[in-house]
C-alpha cells in the first residue's frame, strides 16, 4: 500500500504583478498604481490590469501595498463608551450598520475601538501609531480628549454628534435643539402644562441640546422649566430618574425623555407607582429605536436617522481620504415626531 502522506501535492505558485503586467500590456509600476488606486493610470490601463486580475487570479500583497501606499486599508469607529453600552443600546447597531454600508464598496476594512471610561489616552495612541487611515467617532464625551487629540493629528476623521470643542471638526449630527422642543410642543398641545425632563448626560452635546430644546418650548408658552432631572442613556439611568422625577415633583404630568431606552426605563416605574400613561403623565422619548415600538404603551418619540446619519459619516470618511478637504460645515439631520399611544 502507498503512503499518500508522503506523496508530494502539485502547488502552483501565485501569480506575481510581473505576470498582472505582462497579461496587460503595461509596464510593472503601471500595474502597481493601477491596483493601489489608480493614480495617474488611463482608463484604458485600468480596464486591462482589471482584466489581467481576473484572469490570472492575481492577490495583492497588503503589506507590501501598504509599503507603498502607506495606507492601511483599514479605518476605525471610535465609540468612548464601556462595553456593556455599546453591547446593549440599539443606536451603536445602527451606527454600525450605516457605517459599514458607506464603505461596502470599497476596500476598507472597518475596526471597533471601544474607548473605555478613563482609557482613552490608549486609543488616542493606537489612533496615532497609523493603525488605521482614518476615524470615525461616535458618543463623544467631553473629557474624553480624543475630539483634542484627532483635531491636533493629520488622521482624516468625522464625528457622529457634536463634538464639545470649539475648533472645528467635522461632524453629522441631527438637530437635537430642534427635537427636544417639537417633543415638548407636543405635550403641551395636549394640555398638559406640568412637564418634567429625564436629561441625557451633560457632558455630551445630545444631552445638553435637548435640554435646551425643552426648555425653549416651556419657555415660549410660559411654563415652568424646573422639573428635571439628569439621566445617562441607558434603561437603568431612566428607571431612576423617573423615581428621582415624580418623588420630587409629584404634581407632573408629562416627561420628555431624551433618550427611547430611558423612556422605557421610566414605564415600568411610573406603573409601579400607580401613575397611568398616558393618562396621568404623557411620555415622549427620543430615537425612534425598534425598542419604541415594543414597549407598553408605544412610545412617542422623536425620529433620529441614526443609519442615515451614520452612512453620511462614512461617505464623508473615504471622500476625505479620496483627498477631498474634510467639511466645514456639519451635516444636520431634520428630526420630526412619531406619534404613538404614549402620549
Amino acid at each position: 500500500m502507498v503512503d499518500q502522506s508522503a506523496i508530494p501535492v502539485a502547488t502552483h505558485p501565485a501569480p506575481t504583478l510581473e505576470q498582472v503586467a505582462e497579461r496587460a500590456g503595461v509596464s510593472r509600476s503601471t500595474a502597481s498604481r493601477a491596483i493601489n488606486g489608480g493614480l495617474r493610470v488611463s482608463p484604458e490601463a485600468m480596464e486591462s490590469v482589471a482584466a489581467a486580475v481576473a484572469d490570472l487570479g492575481y492577490t495583492p500583497n497588503r503589506a507590501a501595498r501598504s509599503l507603498v501606499t502607506r495606507r492601511t486599508d483599514s479605518v476605525a469607529l471610535v465609540v468612548p463608551e464601556p462595553d456593556e453600552r455599546v453591547l446593549s443600546d440599539p443606536f451603536f447597531a445602527g451606527v454600525l450598520n450605516g457605517v459599514s454600508s458607506a464603505l461596502a464598496d470599497s476596500d476598507l476594512q472597518l475596526l471597533l475601538l471601544i474607548a473605555r471610561p478613563g482609557d482613552s489616552a490608549r486609543t488616542i495612541r493606537y489612533l496615532r501609531a497609523g493603525h488605521v487611515d482614518g476615524a470615525i467617532v461616535v458618543s463623544h464625551h467631553r473629557d474624553d480628549s480624543i475630539d483634542r487629540a484627532l483635531q491636533d493629528s493629520q488622521l482624516p476623521n468625522v464625528f457622529i454628534g457634536r463634538p464639545l470643542t470649539e475648533r472645528r471638526s467635522a461632524f453629522v449630527d441631527t438637530d437635537n435643539v430642534r427635537g427636544g422642543r417639537i417633543a415638548t410642543e407636543h405635550l403641551i398641545a395636549l394640555g398638559r402644562r406640568r412637564i418634567g425632563t429625564i436629561t441625557g448626560p451633560a457632558d455630551m452635546s445630545a444631552g445638553l441640546d435637548r435640554l435646551a430644546g425643552w426648555r425653549q418650548a416651556l419657555a415660549a408658552a410660559g411654563l415652568p422649566a424646573d422639573a428635571m432631572v439628569s439621566g445617562d442613556f441607558t434603561i437603568e439611568g431612566g428607571a431612576a430618574g423617573a423615581r428621582e422625577l415624580l418623588a420630587r415633583y409629584p404634581d407632573v404630568d408629562a416627561v420628555f425623555v431624551a433618550s427611547d431606552l430611558m423612556a422605557a426605563g421610566a414605564l415600568p416605574v411610573l406603573a409601579e407607582l400607580g401613575r397611568d400613561v398616558p393618562g396621568d403623565v404623557a411620555i415622549v422619548g427620543y430615537d425612534n429605536s425598534g425598542l419604541a415600538s415594543t414597549t407598553k404603551p408605544n412610545l412617542t418619540t422623536v425620529v433620529q436617522p441614526v443609519i442615515a446619519m451614520a452612512r453620511a459619516a462614512g461617505e464623508e470618511l473615504v471622500a476625505q481620504l479620496h483627498g477631498r478637504p474634510a467639511r466645514t460645515e456639519p451635516l444636520i439631520f431634520a428630526p420630526e415626531l412619531v406619534v404613538r399611544g404614549s402620549a
